[in-house]
């Protein structure tokens, strides 16, 4: 079963996120207080802990929301899910509607 390790939230763009351990997620908007919140297609992005570790193997020294995402999975491979698939998060039900983004620099 997957689960949620982490939520993660900045008040500004470009940044990394920093782990609140819960939020409030408002419908059409995304996470409270979090800087990419708002009316548009990617409200909430979330990245599976396999993937940080995986980098952390090659010597990069990253940690949950150093990816810019807000929902930090495990147990789950997002990548492969196919668009308007819907996840459940307790109460919350999300629609995949993007895989992937482009890296921001620094990267």
């Amino acid at each position: 079963m997957a689960k949620v390790v982490a939520v993660c939230i900045s008040k500004t763009k470009g940044i990394r996120k920093r782990n609140i351990k819960k939020c409030k997620l408002i419908k059409n908007f995304g996470l409270e207080g979090d800087a990419h919140a708002g009316n548009h297609h990617r409200q909430v992005s979330l990245l599976g802990i396999e993937s940080i570790k995986a980098m952390k193997k090659q010597g990069y020294k990253v940690s949950c929301g150093g990816f810019g995402e807000n929902i930090t999975t495990e147990g789950i491979v997002l990548y492969k899910l196919p668009l308007k698939t819907k996840l459940k998060v307790n109460n919350v039900v999300l629609e995949v509607s993007q895989i992937g983004k482009v890296c921001h620099r620094p990267c």
